[in-house]
């Protein structure tokens, strides 16, 4: 089964929040409310350094994602 890139989340529990999933590597969960990034990996000091020249380009992907969902379903 092929698994979306990304994925919208919230729970009843956290009413004023809501997430993107990214489901590959680096896997990670952006609350869109405040950008805060939850990651889902174990990196290596290398991973590290390669995660930080990525991780923006990665959040604004996720945002451009959440965005174009949202404006589809009005």
């Amino acid at each position: 089964m092929e698994v979306p890139k990304f994925l919208i989340a919230d729970n009843s529990s956290l009413e004023d929040e809501i997430f993107v999933l990214h489901t590959v590597y680096p896997r990670f969960l952006l609350n869109v409310s405040n950008d805060d990034v939850l990651w889902l990996e174990e990196f290596s000091q290398e991973d590290q350094n390669e995660l930080e020249k990525v991780t923006q380009a990665l959040i604004e992907e996720a945002l451009a994602f959440f965005d174009r969902e949202i404006e589809a379903m009005e």
